[in-house]
């Protein structure tokens, strides 16, 4: 199988919207996280001074078009299932009509988990999403491809931009689904490890792409030193730009913020 280039999730995720809990590998010693051309890095390292935003265990860089969200997970619900708290779990940077989600997690001392998460990844999405996946070599290593049939729904289809429906083919909107091709992308570090889930346009346009790519080289996760559990959430604060955003637009902006003028947003991973 060949496609083109290339769940919010408490671990790491297996496919579209997903969550996997794979076991400990033996020992061996963790790819390293800092390449010749940059990161991700960790906090420990010396990097490259850029401004960024301090969501916690990540910082991630600030750069024009770029926008941000949270993704939330609620930690309560009432008796009717509504939300009455909940924890961030993931980071989504957002560029025109591109997407990249962010989530960190803990890790062995001596021994990386991205291939054991890749494999499990490509077997969840075969078995339970009826997808096809195809690794690959990138820029950051091996990396997974995963083309899943994303449900177009009247609703779905309701909550598009004019211009995204309009290139919709009739047939898939038709037949109530579309083939998504989804990257995966990991990053094995000093007991830590960092995954990017890649949609939208950047899959094959090379330009979005490199946009996204540059935000994840100079990512800094701090894995602090309390002892986790490996596969478990590294904590996501909420920065203080968000608060600030919203306090300014009196609106619910806690979760979305944008220092620059930017594209098209996007609500969610799908």
């Amino acid at each position: 199988m060949a496609f083109g280039r290339r769940r919010q999730a408490e671990e790491p995720a297996k496919g579209a919207e997903v969550t996997e809990e794979p076991a400990e590998t033996a020992e061996e010693a963790p790819a390293e996280a800092e390449s010749a051309t940059g990161g991700p890095w960790d906090s420990a390292d010396s990097f490259p001074e850029m401004q960024r935003l301090d969501f916690g265990c990540i910082r991630v860089p600030v750069a024009p078009g770029l926008g941000f969200q949270v993704n939330l997970e609620p930690t309560q619900v009432d008796d009717d299932g509504n939300p009455l708290d909940a924890r961030p779990v993931a980071v989504l940077v957002q560029y025109e009509e591109s997407a990249m989600q962010l989530q960190a997690f803990a890790a062995p001392k001596r021994s990386g988990i991205w291939d054991d998460v890749r494999r499990e990844t490509a077997k969840d999405i075969q078995e339970e999403a009826q997808g096809q996946t195809q690794e690959g070599e990138g820029p950051f290593g091996p990396e997974l491809l995963a083309m899943v049939p994303a449900a177009l729904t009247e609703e779905v289809l309701a909550e598009m931009p004019p211009e995204v429906r309009e290139q919709i083919p009739e047939e898939f909107v038709e037949q109530g689904w579309a083939p998504q091709i989804i990257r995966f992308l990991g990053v094995d570090g000093p007991r830590w490890f960092l995954q990017a889930v890649v949609q939208g346009a950047a899959i094959e346009d090379e330009e979005q792409w490199q946009v996204l790519e540059d935000v994840l080289r100079g990512v800094v996760v701090h894995r602090g030193d309390a002892p986790m559990p490996p596969r478990d959430l590294l904590e996501l604060q909420i920065p203080k730009e968000f608060s600030e955003a919203g306090e300014e637009e009196e609106e619910e902006a806690v979760q979305t913020f944008a220092p620059f003028e930017r594209g098209p947003e996007i609500t969610e991973v799908r």
